[in-house]
């Protein structure tokens, strides 16, 4: 773990560092626009060949799509306490996405025209659900049911299989709890090609959702435009933003957490105590050497920090412009520094809200923004499942009241055909079909 203190000759790195973006590799970059261009070309045969080069198993185009009777046994195969986990995590997830959701509404304008406007879930979305050392049940569910709850009829998932196919039951099982309609058993980003362009098989996607590696994150910026993108979420991060009162082997436990998820991951420590920074460090060699993942967590440490800032001004403002995908605040009183937290994707208040609590169970999604993304983009909701639609009626009366107003920026910016698509209907004594009085 690197350790900064304000009287470090490299203090001013260390912080430097906390507001660099992320940024695409090249190689990563050129890689993925390969892929793109090849599954774009040759549909199925390049996703076949791809999933064979990058997953080691050679599949027919009839064998992409999960069936039937793989769910059914998948939910054969799943013990009671997998079940009830689901099924907490699912409600609450649920419950949450649907209290999210925005509202049809309108309003009369000052010249008395009603205006809203309607909000109708995408007819079809593709959801990326990471695999590899992991089946990441708590994805599924913390992306494909905020789907079901915005309405959207076609709920297509991508996840890569193992070498024998197959996709683990458990992730399966939850996939369908979702409220998947459709799953395919490829990765990558061969598997976002397919969701954008279309292949044989997959029909194209109007928006695409979901967390992955680098290549998938990559994909998913060069598809923007194409297709619409939720976020471009990538290894993951906690930052711990705490005092002297917090619990050093509760942040240690915190930040490990995360270390484990990948060797990308980032986990840091903002604090004023010296005597709290200590015994974190202390903490966290003495925890880790019990993981199970502690290759992971090794190498995940040489990216992890504590930093003893000068004040605890300063910590909320190198917070703000971390803008960490977690932040953990533990101090005395955290209500009067929650207002100043502004690019956080998820805030955890206190020192019994570990992140793991919202990794799976809490309700917020947990695909949150990362490498700095959170300055501009928000994490998963149900409402970008939704198509925003303006809703405008008029009366005689009331364009009438308008006219004058149009004119005029008619007259500004040249427009004689803006001006008289709206004197006629006013020049006319009487109504014409499709008037309304609304």
């Amino acid at each position: 773990m690197r350790v900064f203190r304000p009287g470090d000759p490299d203090y001013g790195d260390g912080i430097a560092a906390l507001t660099r973006m992320a940024e695409p590799e090249r190689r990563v970059a050129e890689s993925v626009a390969e892929i793109l261009l090849a599954v774009r070309a040759r549909g199925d045969e390049a996703l076949i060949d791809l999933t064979e080069r990058f997953d080691r198993v050679r599949l027919s185009p009839g064998a992409l799509r999960v069936t039937e009777a793989e769910f059914g046994a998948a939910e054969r195969a799943v013990s009671e306490d997998v079940r009830a986990a689901v099924a907490a995590a699912h409600g609450n997830v649920r419950a949450f996405a649907e209290a999210s959701l925005r509202k049809d509404w309108e309003m009369v304008n000052g010249q008395g025209a009603l205006v809203g406007e309607r909000f109708l879930p995408f007819d079809r979305v593709g959801l990326y659900v990471p695999g590899g050392s992991a089946p990441l049940v708590s994805t599924a569910l913390m992306t494909v049911t905020l789907g079901a709850a915005a309405g959207v009829p076609e709920l297509m998932v991508a996840t890569p299989c193992g070498r024998d196919g197959a996709i683990n039951p458990n992730l399966l099982y939850a996939l369908r709890v979702a409220g998947a309609t459709e799953v395919y058993r490829v990765g990558g980003a061969q598997a976002i090609a397919a969701m954008a362009f279309g292949t044989e098989t997959i029909a194209a996607a109007a928006k695409i959702f979901g967390p992955g590696n680098s290549y998938v994150v990559e994909a998913k910026r060069q598809c923007f435009g194409r297709v619409a993108i939720d976020l471009l979420p990538g290894p993951s991060e906690i930052l711990v933003l705490a005092d002297e009162s917090a619990d050093p082997a509760w942040i240690a436990a915190d930040l490990l957490a995360q270390a484990e998820h990948d060797p990308q991951s980032v986990a840091g420590l903002l604090t004023e105590s010296e005597s709290l920074l200590e015994a974190v460090a202390a903490e966290v060699e003495r925890q880790a050497r019990s993981l199970s993942r502690n290759d992971i967590v090794t190498r995940a440490l040489e990216r992890a920090f504590l930093i003893q800032v000068a004040s605890w001004q300063e910590g909320i403002a190198l917070a703000n412009a971390f803008a960490p995908e977690h932040l953990s605040l533990v101090c005395r009183d955290p209500e009067a520094v929650i207002p100043l937290l502004r690019s956080a994707g998820a805030i955890f208040v206190g020192g019994y809200a570990p992140v793991a609590a919202g990794d799976f169970l809490a309700g917020p999604s947990h695909t949150l923004p990362t490498g700095g993304a959170g300055k501009s983009f928000a994490g998963l909701t149900a409402d970008q499942f939704q198509r925003r639609t303006s809703v405008l009626r008029f009366d005689r009366e009331a364009l009438d009241r308008s006219r004058a107003f149009i004119e005029t920026f008619c007259r500004v910016e040249g427009l004689d055909a803006h001006a008289r698509s709206t004197a006629i209907r006013l020049e006319r004594g009487d109504r014409s079909l499709g008037a309304s009085d609304f």
